[in-house]
């Protein structure tokens, strides 16, 4: 894996703009969003579709092509030092096709944050543009707005990236040992579902691999991990991170399924590193050399995720 571009760091004033590429968007959650972004002493503007509804598929925020072109022209603007997702759920797929990557890729890189359904973007500015994004919390989402640890890691890995180099693990290791390489990933069905389509990577050889994934039920956990073993998508992956599996049957159960389909890989394997669909849930970027180390349960960073 070639190492990716990384966006410049924020800094106070800088303009970030907050869209909605999946889900609809609860507007007082979106208003206690922006105030925590204004707080942080930002100057976040709204995409003009962010609060749209979609007239027949009420799990969209509005239109496909609208949620595109707010994206687009959130990126193209040279007055936007960040884009920031308000909230995941369903719809990036549905829209990622309609995006203008030779235009993305010139309006050149900048920050990009999200996480769950917008794995699909992640994937995309990976493959599309080289670019190194935040998997994060997102600006609208309840875990963030209600909890100050998500907070603090967000706003640290954006204006001061070099003080998060290292994350630590609140669990164990499911595989011991160390490992080297690219830090990738995001939600597991998001990942599964991207196969064969235009923006997949063809495989997480070199990786780091993180994952994380909510109210799965363990056969349906078993199957993606099944279909990315069986697509040979796993070959090669150096080591993987485990992130939260919120209302996804029993956690024994979870870590049973874990070790059974990813410890036959002959990497180390980490579980509750604390990103994902959980209280509290950290900043971790994508695109970033680093070292895992599965027994000591910390990944470390060899640059900050932001120059």
């Amino acid at each position: 894996m070639t190492q990716p571009l990384r966006p410049a760091r924020l800094a106070p004033g800088a303009r970030v703009a907050v869209v909605a590429p999946s889900g609809p968007v609860p507007e007082e959650r979106l208003q206690a969003g922006l105030d925590v972004l204004r707080g942080w002493d930002l100057d976040p503007v709204v995409a003009p579709h962010v609060l749209d509804r979609h007239g027949v598929f009420d799990y969209l925020a509005g239109a496909d092509a609208h949620r595109a072109a707010d994206l687009q022209h959130a990126w193209c603007d040279p007055s936007v030092d960040a884009v920031l997702c308000a909230r995941g759920g369903y719809g990036a797929q549905r829209m990622v096709d309609l995006l203008d990557w030779d235009a993305l890729r010139a309006a050149g890189p900048k920050v990009f944050v999200g996480f769950s359904d917008i794995t699909a973007l992640h994937e995309a500015f990976a493959t599309r543009l080289g670019l190194v994004t935040l998997h994060g919390p997102m600006a609208a989402g309840i875990d963030f707005l209600k909890n100050a640890r998500a907070q603090e890691q967000l706003k640290a890995t954006l204006f001061a990236p070099e003080t998060v180099r290292t994350l630590r693990s609140g669990g164990r290791a499911l595989v011991p040992g160390r490992a080297r390489g690219v830090t990738l990933g995001g939600c597991l069905a998001l990942l599964a579902a991207e196969l064969g389509t235009p923006h997949a990577r063809p495989s997480a050889a070199g990786g780091l691999l993180c994952l994380e994934d909510v109210g799965e039920e363990a056969y349906r956990l078993d199957r993606y991990l099944t279909q990315l073993l069986r697509a040979g998508w796993l070959d090669g992956v150096r080591g993987v991170l485990l992130g939260s599996w919120e209302e996804c049957d029993a956690p024994d159960r979870v870590r049973a399924l874990l070790t059974d389909r990813l410890g036959g890989l002959g990497v180390p394997v980490a579980e509750e590193f604390g990103f994902g669909h959980c209280p509290g849930a950290l900043t971790i970027p994508f695109g970033v050399p680093a070292e895992l180390d599965a027994d000591a349960g910390t990944l470390t960073l060899d640059a900050p995720a932001l120059r």
